[in-house]
Parts: structure tokens; C-alpha cells; sequence
């Protein structure tokens, strides 16, 4: 090896130290795992939710009767809104979410205290999750004989010298009934995710607070609402959809949307014009509007609930 070749091999191996050759990055595997274990799940809500829900809106600007399948515009959803039961049912879509705290405080409450070990926690933890399990009709069967104008509870009313009620048959309570029925056979479900949170929320603070002499009130308020705050937001949004999408079974078995349409809500009113009025385009448009609602109320809850965490 001659000294003049030195300089060229070390010129050489700069030269391939400052500019490496091309290769092809090799993706490894636990990069990819991630998306091969979402990818069913995914696939799933794609074909059987958004594809639906994208068919759904397309079929709702079409018509019914002479005009099935022709394009109408938005004539489906104009008629809904001259509607007067289809204004009935969004006006107790109304109703149930200013119910909505109270089906959320229940569980709430009720875990707080299985969390605090209330004696009998045990017992409480399930009896209150028992209702969850019984089917919505025969949950519905139950309560119209308890509720029946002659049924036990107005027996009772009546004994202790206090008025009658017509509990299914009175416009102005039956909605507030069957939403009460709802709220006590579906409040277990809440009842398991708050003790879910709970698993999560640090003792320390409980204990603390609990050194520094604060009320059961000040408890709650100031360190289990904000612990639990993502809870609370995920028991409110199922909670409020379950109100407007679980009810069906219910509606059926104890007014079938009576009296005069007054316990009519949006997916009752579809089942009907779907399955009873053969007009399954206003079907549709119904279901839109129910799906609208349900994520405008939906980002509402949770930007308020947001913004009443900062704030505490």
C-alpha cells in the first residue's frame, strides 16, 4: 500500500460517514401491533355504524309512496317539524335531559357511599345492580300494575288520606313516570362505572381530608367530583343516550306513547312510521334528527362539565 492512496481512503470513508447509503427503513412489528388489535373493532363500528348511519341520512332525502326512491330534498324533514307529535317528542327530549343530573346523581350518590363503606355495602352493591338485569318489558309489565289508577300504590296513597294519581293515564305525568322507571332500572349501570372510578381515585386525599375535619359535603364536593370528573362526563353521555335510545321497551308496555301522544319521544314516533305508517324515509329523517340531538347535547355536557372542573 503506497502513501498516495491514503488520502483517497480516508477521504472516501468521510465521504460515506457524512452521506450513509439509502436503505429502506424496516417497520417492526410492535410499531404495527397497536393497529392490527384495533383494526376489528374498527372494521366493526365502519360496517356496521357509520356505513348504516351514512345510508341512513342518504335514504332520508327520498321520498315515500308514489315517490319512494326519488329525491325530495329536505320535504321529509319539514314535514317533521309541522308535525305535532313529532314537536311532542322533541319536547320530552327536553324533559329527560334536565332529568339527566338526577339519573346521574342517584348512582352517584349510592356509589360514594358503598365506596365509604356504609354498613351492608356489600348487600347494597347487589341489590341496587339487580334492576339492570331484568328485560324492559317485564320491568314495564311490573310497574303498570303498580301504577295502575286501582294498583297498589294509589291504595296507599289514598290510605294515608292523600288523592289518587293517574300515573300512566294524565298527559302531565305519565312522561315523568316512565322516565322515573328508566331511571331506577338502568341507575346500576352507573352505579358499576362510579366504583370503577372509585378504584382509581387516590386514598391520600380521602384521608387527608378527612384528617383536616371536612364534612361528608366537603368530601364529595372538593375532592370526589373532581377526581372523578372524566367518570362523571363518560356517566353522563351514556346515561343521556340510553334515556333516548333505551326507552322503547318501556313506552310500549306502559302507554304505548299516550295518553294523546304525550309520552311519544324520537324512536318511538320512527318504530311507528316505520313499522305502522310503512314511511320508512321519514323514518329516517327522524333518526337523523334524534342522532343530531343527541351529539349536540352530547358536546354540550361535556364542554360544560369541563369548564365546571376548571373552575373547582
Amino acid at each position: 500500500m503506497t502513501t498516495s492512496q491514503l488520502p483517497a481512503r480516508s477521504e472516501s470513508g468521510r465521504a460515506g460517514s457524512l452521506f450513509p447509503t439509502n436503505r429502506r427503513r424496516r417497520v417492526r412489528p410492535e410499531r404495527l401491533a397497536p393497529y392490527v388489535l384495533i383494526a376489528p373493532a374498527v372494521l366493526v363500528i365502519v360496517g356496521l355504524r357509520l356505513w348504516p348511519l351514512l345510508l341512513g341520512v342518504n335514504f332520508s332525502f327520498t321520498g315515500d309512496g308514489e315517490r319512494d326512491g326519488t329525491a325530495v330534498g329536505l320535504d321529509n324533514y319539514a314535514e317533521l317539524l309541522h308535525d305535532p307529535v313529532f314537536r311532542i317528542a322533541l319536547r320530552n327530549v327536553g324533559l329527560l335531559v334536565l332529568l339527566l343530573p338526577i339519573a346521574v346523581a342517584i348512582p352517584g350518590l349510592l356509589a360514594t357511599f358503598i365506596y365509604l363503606r356504609v354498613p351492608g355495602a356489600r348487600l347494597f352493591r347487589t341489590v341496587y345492580f339487580f334492576p339492570a338485569v331484568l328485560s324492559p318489558v317485564i320491568v314495564g309489565s311490573i310497574f303498570t300494575l303498580l301504577l295502575a289508577y286501582d294498583g297498589p300504590l294509589n291504595a296507599a296513597l289514598e290510605a294515608v288520606g292523600l288523592g289518587s294519581v293517574d300515573w300512566l293515564g294524565d298527559p302531565g305525568v305519565a312522561m315523568v313516570t316512565v322516565a322515573a322507571v328508566h331511571i331506577w332500572a338502568t341507575f346500576g349501570m352507573g352505579l358499576v362505572v362510579f366504583l370503577a372510578g372509585f378504584a382509581t381515585l387516590d386514598p391520600t386525599l380521602m384521608d387527608a381530608a378527612r384528617t383536616d375535619g371536612a364534612s361528608l359535603r366537603q368530601l364529595i364536593w372538593h375532592v370526589i367530583v373532581p377526581g372523578l370528573s372524566r367518570t362523571i362526563q363518560f356517566v353522563f353521555v351514556t346515561t343521556m343516550i340510553g334515556m333516548l335510545t333505551s326507552m322503547f321497551g318501556l313506552l310500549y308496555v306502559m302507554t304505548s306513547g299516550g295518553p294523546g301522544g304525550a309520552t311519544y319521544l324520537p324512536e318511538y314516533y320512527i318504530w311507528i312510521q316505520q313499522g305502522q305508517m310503512n314511511r320508512p324515509a321519514l323514518a329516517s329523517a327522524a333518526s337523523t334528527v334524534l342522532f343530531l340531538v343527541m351529539l349536540v347535547v352530547g358536546l354540550a355536557q361535556i364542554g360544560l362539565l369541563r369548564k365546571a372542573t376548571r373552575e373547582d
